[in-house]
């Protein structure tokens, strides 16, 4: 049996105000026992105090879907800025959400789709897969396909934007516990790609334009839309099954296979950056699948990032400083990308510390294997940590939010299939074809 949804805008603020109370509460009084710790007493309790509040968050976002529940997952993409135990229990976002009985979800469908008696044949009652903002159940066409039918909750589209009045106050508190990032351009950013993935007919469009760009790229795999069977709120597409990722990252795989994977999870990511300027832009692992061949499937295009090209540009200029060993040269570059203190400037000493740990990924031999460091998120938190003071006055262009989100979220993926490959020269190969002039 599903829940029901709260579709109330101030019963739905009500709740998401007693949760920053409750953590806020939670997190002063951290500070007032502070005075009374260790440095070292004071990390460990800090940390626990996140540990229970990321509980009460997830809790009550996994509660309430819509923007709420978006908001936290695509924080908990955001592993960098996160203790590695909080971005843990915020990942379980993606799998939060219980289903709509189907009766609901079906009277969806009914309403949006003409001829919906001559275009069906059924619809699965048990859906296999739930989401935020919707839930995916198998179908079979009167021709005979079979598709998954991707339906939106009843009134979805009025939740998020209740939820959108609310939540930029909520979050930047809730934010401001574990970062001093300015919330700003993170909220634009986030709230504009919140309202693109409740168009189901702008998902389908990035569907076809994406499928479109991989037409010779045979390792990749797209399903194809069923235009007569989708609308606003409903996306029907041909069913593509493969091995889900929990089992792709098991031992009933070699890591052949997995390197295979995660080569061509790597190329999708730096050909949508660099090449086709058009980024699959929700790295969530659960929107893979894989095959037995070495291909990988690729689902959910509500999420799509057209980085601008200065932005391209800029990556490409980190990037091939980087393999040249040439750190000195990344504040420039960074300056024109628009990153920089307040006072227009970029610390070098931040530059360095990042460099370092990075250089691994771009060493010729031995290639690395991401994943061989089991302590790295722990490192770049404590860098970023350490870093703070330096850091809080950043600013940033908003258009790097989600770059940077399709970034972690495909090194997080990669770190999980334990992936070695040859990152140095794929890199090479996809910054090189940037050039100043393009």
């Amino acid at each position: 049996m599903g829940d029901k949804l709260i579709t109330s805008a101030p019963r739905r603020f009500v709740k998401l105000g007693g949760l920053v109370g409750r953590v806020g509460a939670s997190m002063l009084g951290e500070r007032v026992r502070d005075f009374a710790r260790s440095d070292l007493d004071k990390k460990v309790q800090k940390t626990e105090a996140l540990v229970r509040n990321a509980t009460r968050i997830v809790e009550t976002l996994g509660e309430m879907r819509g923007a709420a529940m978006k908001v936290g997952q695509m924080l908990s993409l955001h592993e960098g800025m996160l203790p590695p135990e909080v971005a843990t229990i915020l990942r379980s976002l993606q799998k939060k959400a219980p289903s709509v009985p189907f009766e609901v979800m079906q009277y969806e469908v009914q309403g949006q789709i003409k001829n919906y008696d001559k275009i069906f044949r059924y619809i699965e009652p048990v859906a296999f897969a739930s989401a935020s903002i919707g839930q995916v159940h198998r179908a079979q066409l009167r021709d005979g396909r079979r598709v998954a039918v991707k339906i939106q909750y009843p009134a979805i589209d009025h939740i998020i934007k209740a939820d959108l009045s609310n939540l930029r106050t909520v979050f930047k508190s809730l934010l401001a516990m574990v970062s001093n990032l300015d919330f700003e351009p993170v909220w634009q950013e986030v709230r504009d790609r919140l309202l693109e993935e409740i168009d189901y007919e702008q998902e389908a469009g990035n569907l076809r334009r994406m499928a479109e760009l991989h037409a010779d790229i045979p390792e990749i795999v797209i399903p194809k839309v069923i235009d007569e069977a989708s609308a606003r709120g409903v996306l029907t597409m041909e069913f593509v099954e493969g091995i889900p990722p929990e089992r792709a990252c098991s031992e009933d795989f070699d890591q052949k296979l997995r390197n295979r994977w995660g080569v061509v999870l790597m190329e999708l990511l730096l050909r949508g950056l660099f090449e086709h300027r058009f980024l699959h832009a929700d790295p969530n692992f659960g929107n893979f699948a894989f095959l037995e061949d070495g291909r990988v499937i690729v689902y959910d295009f509500g999420c799509v990032k057209e980085p601008p090209l200065p932005l391209v540009r800029g990556y490409a200029g980190v990037i091939r400083s980087a393999l040249a060993q040439r750190p000195a040269d990344i504040p420039e570059i960074l300056l024109e990308m628009g990153l920089s203190k307040a006072g227009g400037e970029v610390p070098t000493e931040l530059i360095e510390s990042y460099f370092e740990i990075f250089g691994d990924i771009l060493r010729p031999d031995p290639p690395y294997t991401f994943g061989e460091d089991e302590d790295l998120y722990r490192k770049l938190f404590d860098l970023g940590m350490a870093n703070m003071g330096m850091a809080k006055d950043f600013d940033f262009p908003k258009d790097i939010i989600f770059i940077d989100r399709s970034l972690a979220g495909h090194f997080g993926n990669l770190c999980k299939l334990q992936a070695t490959g040859p990152w140095r020269e794929l890199l090479s190969k996809y910054v090189t074809a940037v050039g100043a002039a393009d």
